[in-house]
């Protein structure tokens, strides 16, 4: 519905599109940790209801401990529900919302031809890719 103070496709949509897509990322990403994190306690023989010691607990969350997962273990974790993979996909999705955000920031700046923000805007996404990058080689 077009008004006088909101006309259709002005930056309040986009503000209200932004708001959502931020709340609904987050509220998303809590339900998959939650989900992911009851699962792996539920069916692990190594913790959890089925007991296990508090070496093993301990050797699950001390710092130094490195998880190795592919890609392809990702996707198959995700198929069959398993916990870490739940666990996983919450914390890119957690990671990936505000990104998204800044990203469809540059396209609205880009559609109302503010080219001051398009500029600055995009050299805060790059920015943040630029750390992703960082982040993996070291």
């Amino acid at each position: 519905m077009k008004t006088a103070e909101s006309p259709a496709g002005s930056i309040y949509d986009i503000e209200g599109v932004i708001s959502s897509l931020l709340r609904w990322g987050v509220l998303a990403s809590l339900l998959l940790l939650s989900i992911g994190t009851l699962l792996c306690f539920i069916y692990s023989n190594d913790y959890g209801v089925h007991g296990g010691s508090a070496a093993d607990l301990q050797a699950l969350i001390r710092p130094e401990a490195v998880m190795s997962f592919t890609l392809a273990e990702f996707f198959r974790g995700l198929a069959s529900g398993q916990g870490q993979s739940l666990i996983l996909a919450g914390l890119i999705l957690l990671i990936a919302t505000p990104v998204l955000r800044v990203a469809i920031s540059v396209v609205t700046f880009a559609v109302e031809k503010d080219w001051i923000f398009v500029g600055i805007t995009s050299v805060v996404l790059l920015f943040l890719l630029f750390s992703f990058f960082l982040g993996k080689l070291g």
